[in-house]
């Protein structure tokens, strides 16, 4: 049995049943549907040359499951309104592909899941976003992740992630407080 979060949530006047739970083979067409709904915010934000239709193509997205990348939905009233990805690389967790369906944006779900994905890891958590998604910044240091300095971006970038060096020069890094406990200059050796 999968393990998943149910809970009654209220809307204006009713009650609706919100599960998450771990995505299944038969969701991939759904996912693939809500990752390039929701990614229709990056065109014309994100550099030009790192767009396009689809954003993420259905070879793409099977080869991040092949990657291992466990995708969680958020179901309301049975259906697949938003998704998030995690990675296990090595010892950290990486959180990727997170996207909510356009009209369903700004009410909890995007949070929802990410408190999920958090509970669901003892590790340190980083998420890697394009530099340009300001929307996605604020979202993340909201939740207590904070931005990492650009040489270090860069270094864990090639090495948790697998992305072209245009997207590296692109993107940012956001590391949770289990990351930053760990890695912050002050718990790091002195030159001697």
């Amino acid at each position: 049995m999968l393990p998943s979060l149910s809970n009654a949530r209220n809307c204006e006047s009713c009650l609706t049943q919100v599960t998450i739970r771990a995505c299944l083979p038969t969701d991939f067409e759904p996912l693939y549907a809500i990752i390039n709904d929701a990614a229709l915010a990056y065109r014309g934000v994100i550099p030009t040359d790192c767009w396009k239709e689809p954003y993420m193509s259905r070879k793409e997205l099977q080869d991040e499951i092949d990657a291992r990348v466990e995708f969680w939905g958020y179901e309301n009233e049975s259906e697949l309104v938003g998704v998030m990805g995690n990675q296990n690389v090595q010892d950290v967790a990486l959180i990727r592909h997170a996207y909510v369906r356009t009209p369903e944006r700004n009410r909890g779900i995007g949070s929802d899941l990410l408190s999920h994905l958090r509970n669901r890891t003892t590790g340190p958590i980083l998420v890697g976003t394009w530099a340009a998604a300001s929307w996605a910044i604020r979202f993340y240091e909201k939740h207590g992740f904070q931005l990492v300095s650009r040489k270090e971006k860069d270094e864990l970038l090639r090495k948790f992630w697998s992305i072209s060096a245009r997207q590296i020069e692109t993107s940012v890094v956001l590391a949770d407080q289990r990351w930053l406990q760990v890695n912050s200059p002050r718990n790091q050796p002195h030159p001697q």
